[in-house]
């Protein structure tokens, strides 16, 4: 069997890529065919654990669950986790191999391509329909040599090309005719049709519009997709944009936003709580009072702990503590609250050692071999169930290490300091849980947390972009594109 394939490239970042292969995918496994998402190199530090203990972008792993499957270290191939401004840690098929910055990255890609398909043609063979993601835009023109996410995998793969753009935006047809005028005529045959993304008002003011573009092109408007208020699919990588709640006293929580923060994803099942209100403070924003602290994870762990330093949260995470606050550290943030940080091989950074916040009494080391498990277990809170997944470089020892957070089916995680009044884990998805948030939030203050299914609302953000996706675009012409 070779599957059938269809990519869909953006005209921008954000511009609803992984929204639509996650609606693609979903309307595909409802006519029951075997389909499976893919995306050939991602930028992101939002990643998840797969099946075959290795690590991909969160937003296929969330495509992935559309198409009713385990997330495989096949569907991204290539992930780039940035871990400062030039340069980024390279993971092939699952894997970390090492970290390049961006120059020497751009020369390295020809020799990844191989790598890309033949993790492409494993889910082809394995699948009817493989659904391909884009990253950022065809039209990045000092991008465009050796390019092996857009253009560059489509001629490779010889497949069909689907480009959408966000009208929300403002100036979606000179998105649209402006990218196609950037490719080559080759890559312009590619193009099958276009689907516009976001789109409020009425249809039959656009439909001019949508005359010209076809006209101008000689390609079809495959549909105009609406803009679905309140739609939560879990972001590839940019933080999420501000949720507005409703009036009334709610459980406060504050989350540094650090310069590499990773899988703030973690968030996710707080943040859309109607009993909480969690906020990111950025550079410059002052800390405001909080019932609870949360620190994230981080990509490069010892430089970050600077930033936090220099942007006054250890005094404020000290203040808050004193008067009977509660601290939570997850991953790269749990070795910010121990007694010290060691990198002996420079995994994240120069080779050294960093005084941590001394919150909970453990020391933690970087080691070359990355940690990558899906786990399972309880808390040693209210007995819990909680599952997760963890990614991470450190191994942490000391005795607050005797009182865990989590026993897990082969061992215990994370540590609680003696005083009760901080917390520390590996545990990435911590919240995701019913029973697990609820005992964390009950520990952290709130004495009655409302009950949220964060599960059933992530499958209920899936389905609904899969009704959007069914009802707006012509199937007859995706169908065929497909052909």
């Amino acid at each position: 069997m070779s599957g059938k394939v269809l990519m869909v490239q953006g005209c921008t970042s954000d511009a609803g890529k992984s929204a639509l292969v996650t609606g693609i995918c979903r309307v595909l496994a409802r006519r029951g065919l075997k389909v499976a998402p893919f995306k050939p190199q991602n930028m992101a530090l939002n990643s998840a654990v797969t099946v075959d203990g290795g690590e991909i972008g969160r937003a296929q792993a969330v495509q992935a669950q559309a198409c009713g499957l385990a997330p495989h270290s096949d569907m991204n191939p290539v992930l780039l986790k940035p871990n400062s401004d030039v340069g980024a840690q390279v993971i092939v098929q699952g894997h970390a191999v090492g970290d390049l910055d961006a120059c020497d990255y751009h020369g390295h890609k020809p020799s990844l391509l191989g790598k890309v398909l033949e993790s492409f043609g494993r889910l082809k063979q394995a699948y009817a329909f493989v659904v391909v993601e884009g990253a950022g835009s065809p039209a990045e023109i000092n991008l465009r040599d050796r390019d092996i996410a857009n253009m560059g995998f489509a001629e490779a793969a010889d497949c069909p090309v689907v480009l959408i753009a966000d009208i929300d935006r403002g100036g979606v047809f000179a998105y649209l005719v402006g990218t196609l005028e950037l490719l080559s005529e080759a890559e312009q045959a590619r193009v099958k049709g276009f689907v516009i993304n976001r789109f409020r008002g009425d249809i039959g003011l656009l439909k001019p519009g949508l005359d010209w573009l076809e006209a101008r092109t000689g390609k079809p408007v495959l549909g105009v997709l609406p803009y679905l208020h309140d739609l939560h699919l879990e972001a590839e990588d940019a933080l999420p944009r501000p949720v507005v709640a409703a009036s009334g006293d709610r459980f406060r929580i504050v989350v540094p936003r650090l310069p590499r923060i990773s899988n703030h994803t973690d968030f996710d099942p707080l943040r859309l709580r109607p009993d909480v209100d969690l906020q990111f403070i950025g550079l410059g924003a002052a800390i405001p009072p909080a019932d609870l602290i949360v620190l994230p994870g981080s990509k490069n762990v010892r430089a970050d702990l600077d930033w936090l330093r220099a942007n006054g949260w250890e005094a404020a995470l000290l203040r808050h503590l004193r008067y009977g606050g509660k601290v939570i550290g997850i991953c790269g943030g749990f070795q910010m609250l121990g007694r010290s940080i060691d990198d002996p091989l420079g995994i994240e950074g120069p080779l050294g050692s960093s005084p941590g916040l001394g919150l909970l009494a453990i020391e933690t080391e970087l080691g070359a071999e990355k940690q990558l498990r899906r786990v399972g277990g309880h808390l040693t809170l209210d007995h819990a169930v909680v599952e997760g997944y963890e990614i991470h470089a450190g191994i942490s020892r000391g005795p607050d290490m005797t009182r865990p957070v989590a026993r897990l089916s082969d061992r215990d995680d994370g540590a609680i300091s003696a005083d009760g009044q901080v917390l520390g884990t590996y545990l990435h998805g911590l919240f995701d849980a019913r029973a697990a948030s609820a005992a964390l939030l009950r520990w952290a203050g709130l004495a009655a947390p409302a009950a949220l299914d964060y599960g059933e609302l992530r499958e209920r953000g899936i389905a609904r972009m899969a009704d959007a996706v069914e009802e707006h675009l012509d199937w007859g012409k995706i169908d065929a594109i497909f052909e």
